[in-house]
C-alpha cells in the first residue's frame, strides 16, 4: 500500500513537472519541497542560468567571495588532470588581482571544452581568433610555455602545432604489443 501511495505521488509530481516545463520552454522548474504540486514564479530559473551564470556582482564582499570560490572550483575541478593543475594554480594565484573585465575573460576561458583548451594551451593546435585577444588565455598560455621551457628539454617535446607523442608504448611494435594505446 505504501509503495502504491509513493508511486502515485511521484507520478503526479512528474506529470506536473512535465506540464510546467512545456508551458515554459526555456525555463527549468524547481518543484516546491513542501508541496510538490505547487510551482511559484520565484522557482522558475531561466535556461541560461542552469549551470553557471555569467553574471556576477563584486559590489559587496560576500558576493565577491562566492564568485571567486565558484571560479576557483570551476578551474580546479574540470576533469582533465593536467588542465586542473594548470588552470587551478593560475586562477588561485591571480584571481584576487582581477577586475571585472578580467573575471569576464576568465569565465570565457572556463566555458571552453577541456580537450580543445588543453590543445590550445599546450601549443598542439592554433587557438581561434576570439581567444588570441583574451588576456587570461594569453597569460595562461605564456605560463604553460615558460614552464615547458624551464622544465622540459626541447628534444623531448613535439614540434609546435603537432600532437604530442602518446607515451612509452609508441616504440614497441612487435607481434605481442597492442596496435595502439597502452592496453
Amino acid at each position: 500500500m505504501a509503495i502504491l501511495r509513493r508511486t502515485s505521488s511521484t507520478l503526479s509530481r512528474l506529470i506536473n513537472f512535465t506540464v510546467a516545463s512545456r508551458n515554459r520552454s526555456n525555463a527549468f522548474v524547481v518543484p516546491s519541497i513542501s508541496n510538490p504540486n505547487l510551482v511559484s514564479k520565484s522557482q522558475v530559473v531561466p535556461a541560461t542560468h542552469r549551470l553557471y551564470s555569467t553574471e556576477f556582482d563584486l559590489s559587496d564582499s560576500e558576493s565577491k567571495r562566492r564568485t571567486i570560490n565558484r571560479l576557483l572550483y570551476r578551474s580546479k575541478q574540470r576533469g582533465l588532470l593536467e588542465l586542473d593543475l594548470v588552470l587551478g594554480k593560475w586562477v588561485e594565484d591571480n584571481i584576487d588581482s582581477m577586475d571585472e573585465n578580467g573575471i569576464k575573460s576568465l569565465i570565457q576561458v572556463l566555458d571552453l571544452e577541456n580537450p580543445d583548451l588543453w590543445r590550445w594551451l599546450s601549443g598542439q593546435e592554433q587557438p581561434p581568433e576570439s581567444l588570441i585577444g583574451n588576456p587570461v588565455f594569453t597569460a595562461i598560455k605564456e605560463k604553460v610555455a615558460s614552464n615547458l621551457n624551464s622544465y622540459a628539454a626541447p628534444e623531448t617535446r613535439a614540434t609546435p602545432g603537432q600532437p604530442w607523442v602518446r607515451g612509452w608504448d609508441d616504440i614497441k611494435k612487435n607481434q605481442y604489443s597492442p596496435v595502439s594505446g597502452n592496453q
